[in-house]
Order: C-alpha cells, then sequence, then structure tokens
C-alpha cells in the first residue's frame, strides 16, 4: 500500500469503469510496484493487540475476543477505529480538530524521513513530528496526524490526499487520508 502508484501505466490518472478519474474507493492504495514493495523502508507493523483493539472498537465483546485470540483481553474504554495502526488515515465525521496516531518501523538502512502532506480540500493536516530518525533497522516511531476542518461549508462527501515520509535513499512512504464532515 505505502509504495503503491496511483497513476496509470500511461502516467495519466487512473480511471474508474465509467471512464472517469477514479478515487481511492475505486482504486484503493493504486498499482502495485513489486520493485519498490520489496523495499518499502517503513511499515505499518500491526500486531495482535493492534487487532483485538479493532476488535473491541467494532463493539465485540470479551467472549467473542477470547476465541478468537486464545486469551483473556479486556477492551481499553475508548477504542477507536482511528487508532488502528494501519497506512490509510479515514476520518468519517469530521466536525473539529481529531488527532490519530500511527507508529512505523524502519525496515531498511538507517536514516531520517520526512514528511509531506498533500491534505484533503478544505482540510487543515498537521503531522507531528514532522521527521523522524532511525539509527537501526527493527527501530519503531510513532507520530501524531491532526485534521481540522478549514472552513464552513465542507462538502459533505468524502475527499482524499495522503501523506508521505522520503528519506535521502529514494525511499517513498505514501499513506492514503480520506476526511468526511460530519
Amino acid at each position: 500500500m505505502t509504495t503503491a502508484k496511483t497513476k496509470s501505466n500511461s502516467k495519466k490518472r487512473i480511471l474508474d469503469a465509467d471512464g472517469q478519474p477514479a478515487t481511492p474507493f475505486a482504486y484503493g492504495a493504486g498499482h502495485v510496484n513489486p520493485n519498490l514493495a520489496a523495499d518499502p523502508g517503513l511499515v505499518y507493523d500491526t500486531n495482535v493487540i493492534d487487532y483485538l483493539n479493532f476488535l473491541c472498537a467494532h463493539g465485540y465483546n470479551s467472549t467473542f475476543i477470547i476465541e478468537f485470540s486464545g486469551v483473556p483481553y479486556k477492551c481499553p474504554e475508548n477504542a477507536s477505529l482511528a487508532e488502528f495502526n494501519y497506512p490509510s488515515i479515514t476520518v468519517p465525521d469530521l466536525n473539529g480538530p481529531v488527532t490519530v496516531t500511527r507508529r512505523v518501523k524502519n525496515v531498511g538502512a538507517p536514516g531520517t524521513y520526512t514528511v509531506k502532506v498533500k491534505a484533503p480540500p478544505k482540510v487543515s493536516v498537521v503531522v507531528e513530528p514532522s521527521s523522524l530518525e532511525f539509527k537501526k533497522a527493527g527501530e519503531e516511531k510513532i507520530f501524531k496526524v491532526t485534521f481540522k476542518p478549514v472552513v464552513n461549508g465542507m462538502p459533505k462527501d468524502y475527499t482524499f490526499g495522503h501523506l508521505t515520509w522520503s528519506d535521502s535513499n529514494g525511499h517513498r512512504v505514501k499513506s492514503p487520508l480520506v476526511v468526511k464532515h460530519a
């Protein structure tokens, strides 16, 4: 997902079945690029706790979760789908500031990644910190992404953007952003 391309083979926008410009809802993260996927630089390394919290956010109870996990698990009080450590970030009901947290793991050489954001229309997006320094492979870093509507009258439909972490070794780690005003 983080190394996919969102242009067609002719370097133009991907089109949907009707020949209209497609959105990420039609093409997902884009076309897979196997060479880039083999050396992504950073990964969103989800773990068992991430998936158990995902089930909690969907309202599953402890009886179901123990059947799934094989061990007792107490759901956090405020389990949120927005906090699932996944490259794609969706905020389906933006009506004020919303902050989500993500964790990335370095699977490449040491280096510093800086972020660039293409915000969805009429939304402010701030990533903190704006750079991540990795001293070794396997090291993990956490960052926060804050979304705010910037004007009244934000469209009631979904809008799209992305954030991209880049280093000096040519890695580009792209995360789709999807926002809808409440």
